[in-house]
């Protein structure tokens, strides 16, 4: 389990944060947890009392179960600052841009940061899919600019990815890969930029599948659900994919397998059914209580709770973060 960490960072150590959102909030918890300065700077005003609320409890939950320092409840606010504009971010040594996942709206944000951090500055975009070489084009200094995908909730999880885009410099992806250890962050560098990244190409991949036995009648969601659950649930937590096929017989096995199974694999390159009906029907799963299952209004903080809990077990059977 991690524990509270020394006070790496120096007096020039200083991160811009724009967007308080879902993730936003969870970022800022991350880095302010380890002692890091943060200025952030959100277009809806009232975010700022909801992102106090959320570090407040991340705080609380990074105290209680990894053994952080406890007079973070108190000192954690001396750090946060609330930018009444972008132009506050200035002195900043590290941005990190977590807005909506929108290739317009974070190219107008990246024109306007240009104008106000320093040149060197890195840059990074927080997003799960969208091309970090597209975000680039247009760009004073390109080759600041990098991806940096995060996970829910932000403050506890080991997943970062960093992704380096066509035009990325060793000085910028060197700089998030230290900012990453710092935080307690087990970073995994994407070395060409394809879209999705590493974890959500291999995600859609089995998601494609998924809804393919479902929409095919093979079996229904919660017997796929199950199957998934009880078998790549058990080993994904401990080891990837190739680490599963050398314990579980190699690549001959596998291989053998394979050239059965992969010709008979959906290969559609559209939307697939049912997401697309559902997409259409306006379901928005947990959202709304519409998707694959219905939910309630009590759902959704439970499966939640369920999901966080499970984060804190990880951090007691999965190996030390190398340095």
């Amino acid at each position: 389990m991690p524990t509270s960490p020394p006070d790496l960072s120096s007096p020039s150590d200083h991160v811009g944060l724009v967007g308080l959102g879902l993730l936003g909030r969870g970022i800022a918890a991350c880095l302010l947890a380890h002692r890091i300065p943060v200025t952030a700077y959100t277009s809806e005003p009232q975010d700022f009392a909801l992102a106090r609320t959320v570090i407040t409890e991340a705080i609380d939950e990074l105290i209680e179960h990894a053994a952080f320092d406890p007079s973070l409840r108190t000192t954690w606010q001396q750090h946060f600052i609330e930018a009444p504009s972008l132009a506050a971010l200035a002195p900043c040594t590290f941005v990190i841009e977590s807005i909506t996942e929108n290739a317009e709206a974070k190219s107008t944000l990246f024109a306007e940061l240009e104008t106000i951090v320093a040149p060197t500055v890195p840059i990074a975009s927080n997003t799960s899919a969208l091309p970090i070489s597209s975000l680039q084009q247009g760009r004073r200094n390109p080759e600041r600019f990098l991806g940096m995908h995060w996970a829910i909730p932000s403050h506890c999880t080991r997943f970062l990815e960093l992704i380096r885009g066509d035009l990325t410099d060793d000085h910028s992806m060197e700089a998030a890969h230290r900012l990453s250890l710092r935080i307690g962050k087990d970073p995994c560098i994407v070395h060409h930029d394809v879209p999705g990244f590493i974890v959500n190409r291999i995600g859609y991949a089995m998601y494609r599948e998924a809804c393919h036995l479902l929409a095919t009648g093979v079996a229904d969601a919660d017997t796929i659900d199950r199957a998934c659950r009880n078998s790549i649930g058990l080993w994904a937590s401990i080891c990837g994919p190739f680490q599963w096929i050398d314990l579980t017989g190699g690549p001959a096995l596998y291989a053998t397998a394979m050239s059965g199974v992969l010709p008979t694999l959906s290969n559609a390159t559209e939307v697939p059914e049912p997401l697309a009906t559902m997409l259409q029907q306006g379901d928005k799963g947990i959202l709304n209580g519409r998707g694959f299952y219905p939910y309630t209004p009590a759902d959704a903080p439970r499966l939640w709770d369920l999901y966080r809990n499970h984060v804190w077990r990880l951090h007691d059977i999965l190996p030390d973060i190398p340095e």
